[in-house]
């Protein structure tokens, strides 16, 4: 009896051996290597991506990724976002807020927008992007979870994660969707590159130290940034004039 049972086990042994083995097998077959380029892209690694090649990847995976993991899905390729930084998300406060006051005061309908933001920008499943700012003014296009289509102006904040993906793909990406404006803003640089597809004009280059013109608004809306530079500093001198402000408030 006790012969039996060892062979039983045995048998057993060797058959989970065998299922292991072959399933490390299929996780490397499947497991992507990122280009040097592009090392922000999720490596597959986890059994629940053991089955997909990058570019094969729809919105099913995109919404089954974890609450806290910040990525996008462009043409089924899976790009991991990294948490920004504070002067990108100080930018992005300051300019949905000068876009919001603008919008408030000349009674308009377009709605700003900050990321993250899922903008299902073909319309089809293999592509979700999480643009910085995003403003909207076919309201149609809320879908509730998402904004279905392409927004009226888009604008990409770079960081060294993602400035060849904004600069070129995602860039690409915007234009043959049918956004009227893309603005690139280069906080290193202190530069803002301007595209206006919609009148399919030569991009424009601003310096920081002037306000911008919004295009799709005429030029009559503005963003200037010293507001962002003036928050910068309080921030980089240790908070201690604006702590003493809020108690002063307070």
């Amino acid at each position: 009896m006790s012969e039996q049972i060892n062979q039983e086990y045995q048998k057993e042994k060797n058959e989970n051996e065998t299922f292991l083995r072959k399933s490390r097998e299929n996780a490397a077959a499947y497991e992507w290597q990122p280009d040097t380029a592009d090392e922000d892209q999720v490596r597959e690694s986890s059994a629940e991506y053991a089955y997909h090649r990058q570019g094969e990847y729809t919105l099913d995976d995109y919404y089954a990724l974890p609450d806290d993991r910040r990525a996008e899905l462009i043409d089924g390729v899976i790009y991991d976002m990294a948490a920004p930084a504070l002067d990108h998300q100080t930018m992005v406060f300051q300019i949905v807020r000068q876009l919001d006051e603008y919008i408030d005061a000349h009674g308009g309908s377009c709605v700003p927008f900050a990321s993250p933001v899922d903008v299902q920008l073909d319309c089809d499943d293999q592509t979700m992007v999480q643009p910085d700012v995003v403003l909207l003014c076919d309201r149609k296009k809320a879908a509730g979870r998402c904004i279905y289509g392409a927004p009226d102006l888009v604008m990409e904040i770079l960081s060294s994660s993602t400035s060849r993906r904004d600069q070129t793909l995602k860039l690409n990406k915007y234009r043959d969707a049918g956004v009227r404006e893309y603005w690139i803003i280069d906080l290193k640089q202190k530069r803002v590159i301007v595209h206006d597809f919609e009148h399919k004009s030569h991009p424009a280059i601003y310096g920081m130290d002037v306000p911008i013109p919004v295009r799709i608004y005429d030029g009559k809306c503005q963003i200037r940034f010293d507001r962002f530079f003036a928050r910068m500093e309080m921030l980089n001198s240790g908070g201690e004039a604006g702590g003493q402000k809020e108690k002063d408030i307070g």
